[in-house]
């Protein structure tokens, strides 16, 4: 028997310990630091939106079988107002990335989302998807067709699917945004602006005159706009005319 308590303290702390590396690792996320009574829940989309296919290990992804329960959860607790979403993305999976999309659109919830360094591909629908977006002056966002990899059938209905899904892409974009179909149409099928690609790299100012994002800022101005969503909503809630 360990009759040692500094021992039985350090063996305690241990699993604590443990569990915090493995949510990092597992989501890449840690609840320290954090304010102990924040109603504001930060949901990070980092590196490739990994999909029904599981990416090499050396790949930095975020697992959209992760988020989505994390959607759902933020919906049913009380105690979250409001949501962030931090957008550092290549793009990925299209399927994966317009359900979350979806997701994040119909949460009852104030959203805002913030695209820092690059909201590429998919990562575009995923950030227009909140009720206000952000883009800080050095972000890009890349808007290209949809690609297949992988082995493909050449035949008619393998591009009549693909061009199904670059429409789902299209409306949801257009929908969510201030931007025109033609405009995003024109960025999205644009020569000479991608070395090996056809598409457009748009940078944040521009992202904002096209209409795709609604406002050039950062994390300061993404929290001011949050709290004010949420101010308004409580008002509405309680009868009160904003």
């Amino acid at each position: 028997m360990n009759n040692n308590p500094e021992e039985n303290e350090n063996q305690e702390d241990k699993p604590n310990a443990s569990s915090i590396v493995e949510k990092i690792q597992q989501l890449g996320q840690s609840n320290i630091p954090q304010a102990p009574d924040s109603n504001i829940h930060v949901l990070s989309i980092i590196g490739q939106v990994e999909g029904h296919i599981q990416l090499p290990p050396q790949n930095k992804t975020t697992k959209y079988e992760h988020l989505l329960p994390q959607l759902i959860a933020i919906e049913q607790n009380p105690k979250i107002e409001g949501l962030i979403i931090l957008l550092n993305t290549v793009g990925g999976d299209v399927e994966a990335g317009l359900a979350l999309a979806e997701m994040i659109a119909s949460i009852s919830k104030p959203t805002v989302s913030i695209v820092l360094g690059g909201g590429h591909s998919i990562g575009v629908p995923i950030a227009v998807a909140t009720d206000y977006s952000f883009i800080v002056p050095t972000a890009t966002m890349t808007i290209h067709p949809v690609r297949l990899t992988g082995l493909v059938i050449g035949v008619p209905q393998t591009f009549e699917y693909l061009d199904k899904m670059q429409e789902r892409v299209i409306q949801f974009v257009v929908q969510h945004s201030n931007i025109k179909e033609e405009k995003f149409k024109d960025l999205m099928f644009a020569k000479g602006n991608l070395t090996r690609d056809i598409g457009t790299n748009v940078v944040g100012k521009d992202a904002v005159e096209y209409g795709l994002i609604d406002q050039v800022g950062g994390v300061k101005d993404a929290m001011s706009k949050l709290t004010a969503f949420i101010g308004t909503n409580n008002g509405a809630e309680g009868g009160v005319i904003q």
